[in-house]
């Protein structure tokens, strides 16, 4: 059975017709020549307003547009602020994306380490998820790795809070700093014993 989608590119009629009611492989073959059927923008000095218009009115739409305006080399009408804007925020998502993992990551490690008569195969899939997770990030994006130390330190005290609401031991039970290091926390292999 052929797959479609809806393409949310400013397209002439015709061309969002064929394009929309198309097999997903022929949309695929059809990306390349579809630049060429973008809408014309009325003039040189409205084609940035235009494009600027329609990031602040609907996103997904100007990204598919903004892509299709960058396949076929038209660059004077993209919104070159907004486009920068965004791909700048890809990699605050991905050192986000790594501090929320390390966080889950070492809350399931202290209550691993802190209440080892509790130790479920749930704990033990969440701290090998995490650590799979935080490898694909950084695999993804390598100059990552300098922040995995900064970003523990930052994000060991609400792991911590997590910890103590989650196991309901006493503040006093765990560190106030992280008890393990970066290279540690991500090693496959490394299991902390019981306190």
């Amino acid at each position: 059975m052929a797959t479609t989608t809806t393409v949310q590119v400013l397209l002439r009629p015709d061309a969002a017709q064929v394009y929309t009611v198309s097999a997903l492989q022929d949309q695929l073959r059809m990306q390349e020549p579809l630049s060429n059927f973008i809408v014309d923008f009325p003039s040189t000095e409205n084609k940035r307003a235009t494009n600027k218009t329609l990031y602040d009115k609907d996103f997904f739409e100007w990204t598919q547009t903004t892509a299709a305006l960058l396949r076929a080399d038209r660059w004077q009408e993209i919104d070159i602020e907004s486009l920068a804007e965004e791909i700048e925020s890809l990699g605050k998502r991905d050192r986000r994306e790594l501090g929320s993992r390390l966080q889950v990551l070492v809350m399931h490690l202290l209550k691993w380490a802190y209440q080892p008569t509790h130790r479920s195969s749930s704990w033990r899939t969440t701290i090998r998820t995490q650590r799979a997770e935080i490898q694909d990030v950084l695999d993804d994006s390598p100059s990552l790795e300098g922040q995995v130390q900064p970003l523990l330190d930052k994000r060991y005290s609400r792991a911590r809070a997590d910890a103590i609401d989650e196991t309901g031991l006493p503040d006093e039970t765990f560190p106030k700093e992280c008890p393990w290091t970066a290279e540690e926390v991500k090693d496959h292999n490394f299991w902390p014993e019981g306190r």
